[in-house]
């Protein structure tokens, strides 16, 4: 991913953490239910976890280790 992608990206994290990480995992994964608890609770650590999640957590090595129901 381009440097202008990322740098948007976090942007977006800083400003509404929730929608950082939808952008980046999806609207229906782990992160993004745990970015938005925290974002309720508290807006600092929303963007913490959305941070975290958008620099730091790649989702094509997470969405590989889950095992598949056929």
């Amino acid at each position: 991913m381009g440097g202008c992608a990322t740098f948007c990206e976090i942007l977006i994290a800083i400003l509404l953490p929730p929608l950082g990480v939808c952008l980046r995992h999806g609207c229906c994964s782990v992160e993004f239910c745990i970015c938005l608890v925290l974002t309720i609770l508290g807006y600092i650590p929303g963007i913490i976890y959305a941070l975290y999640a958008v620099a730091c957590l790649h989702p094509d090595r997470i969405r590989g280790d889950y095992y598949q129901l056929d």
